[in-house]
């Protein structure tokens, strides 16, 4: 009786949800977040670093306004006051072509405003996008590869698989 009493008590625990919101690039607007929704479920690109036992919860989905991210001011608030507890600059803001020359400034801003975790990306890079921006020259002078940071360490074959 006491083992059952203790496995059913376990049982009825519930799990921690983290709270995302996500920014994406304006250039992409009209996504509908399908490869980011993707990834936070598979647990890959800028989802990997949550347990797989952690329910993640999307509580905010915006576009920055358009250069120069004038909804970054505002939208994070929407997203905290929804429980956003950490929020997602989504993978097109590293890899869309030109890179986002602000994602550094985004970061901090909404760090030292609303004092709110950042992680940048979402999705993983496409394989084919990295493989495009290697090859040019602004992905050096403007160091995306530090910006990008664990989503440069994915596993190649899941780079490929969104391609």
């Amino acid at each position: 009786m006491i083992v059952l009493r203790v496995l059913k008590s376990h049982s009825k625990r519930r799990l921690r949800v983290k709270k995302i919101g996500i920014v994406i690039c304006g250039r992409y607007q009209t996504c509908g977040g399908g490869k980011c929704l993707r990834a936070m479920r598979e647990r890959v690109g800028g989802f990997v670093r949550y347990p797989k036992n952690e329910e993640l919860s999307l509580v905010g989905y915006s576009f920055c306004g358009g250069c120069p991210g004038g909804n970054v001011e505002y939208v994070p608030e929407e997203m905290k006051k929804n429980g956003a507890e950490v929020i997602h600059l989504a993978t097109g803001l590293v890899v869309g072509y030109p890179p986002c020359p602000r994602i550094r400034a985004f970061k901090s801003f909404i760090e030292s405003f609303y004092g709110m975790e950042v992680v940048i990306g979402t999705h993983p890079i496409p394989l084919k996008y990295l493989k495009a921006h290697e090859a040019l020259d602004f992905w050096k002078t403007m160091n995306m590869a530090e910006i990008a940071g664990g989503l440069m360490e994915e596993d190649r074959s899941i780079m490929k698989a969104y391609d």
